[in-house]
């Protein structure tokens, strides 16, 4: 499991009522890697946040990760 795919789910997991329901993956591609978030519906509010703040924070937080890593990354949240 990467770095950045713990990391995601340890903030996601944090951030919910249901964190047993938080499934996260990851996709290597040649350049980008691709981080799928699914939450249960009920969370899916609570990831995204207000006009997508909470998910933005975290595609930051993920960008900034990456970039220490070499890497390129990029967070799906998946409905």
């Amino acid at each position: 499991m990467s770095e950045l795919k713990d990391l995601i789910e340890f903030v996601s997991k944090s951030l919910v009522d249901l964190p047993s329901d938080v499934e996260v993956n990851e996709i290597e591609g040649e350049q980008t890697t691709v981080i799928e978030l699914k939450v249960d519906k009920s969370d899916l509010g609570k990831v995204i946040g207000k006009q997508g703040r909470t998910a933005r924070a975290l595609r930051t937080i993920l960008n900034a990760a990456s970039t220490k890593l070499k890497k390129r990354a990029v967070l799906e949240i998946i409905e």
